[in-house]
């Protein structure tokens, strides 16, 4: 079995692609099973950082890379938390309560804002070795708002408070497989094992 490195040490991420990915029968390791440090991130879009953390998972592993960068998206906030997500309260003193906090600076950013659309990003980058010039690159988006009391005790990041309308739920509400049939990571892993269907 062909051996992948996933470019995160985030359990949930990892636990999401290795369900996904089944069908194309990849040994999936992360980054940190390898003992390799994480990548900066310095950009200010979700390709470019996708790319950086795949060139580099590659680079320290010798092995194909897989690699995504997702966040979520306000309107009304010109796009932030975006890249940022992840770190969007920017805690000082440890991660513990990083999700938590980013929530609640979420919140507080959008207090007397009606419009609370809002919508999942997550770009993926897959690379066969370090100077694959032929990177396969998908992006997409899953469409929601953002409410102000949390519900749901599944998921993980903003999923408490993403509220779909279309299912009546929050993204934290969703069994496992109904997020994988309707998240942006969900679409964007169907789209890359269609590709790399093609690509192998």
């Amino acid at each position: 079995m062909e051996k992948l490195v996933l470019a995160s040490n985030n359990a949930g991420k990892l636990r999401e692609f290795r369900e996904l990915l089944s069908p194309l029968k990849y040994e999936i390791l992360s980054q940190g099973d390898l003992g390799i440090p994480s990548a900066e991130e310095p950009h200010l879009t979700f390709v470019e950082n996708a790319l950086a953390k795949a060139k580099h998972a590659c680079a320290m592993s010798g092995l194909p890379a897989l690699a995504d960068d997702s966040g979520i998206c306000v309107n009304a906030l010109n796009g932030e938390p975006g890249v940022h997500s992840a770190r969007y309260a920017n805690l000082k003193n440890g991660d513990d309560d990083q999700d938590h906090a980013n929530n609640q600076k979420l919140i507080a950013a959008l207090t007397s804002i009606i419009d609370r659309s809002a919508h999942y990003v997550c770009a993926l980058v897959f690379l066969r070795h370090v100077h694959d010039p032929e990177p396969i690159i998908v992006q997409t988006r899953w469409y929601g708002s953002i409410i102000d009391k949390p519900k749901g005790g599944g998921g993980f990041g903003y999923d408490p408070y993403f509220f779909l309308t279309e299912l009546g739920k929050t993204a934290a509400e969703l069994t496992a497989l109904e997020k994988n049939m309707h998240s942006h990571r969900g679409q964007a892993l169907r789209e890359l094992v269609n590709q790399l269907d093609k690509y192998r």
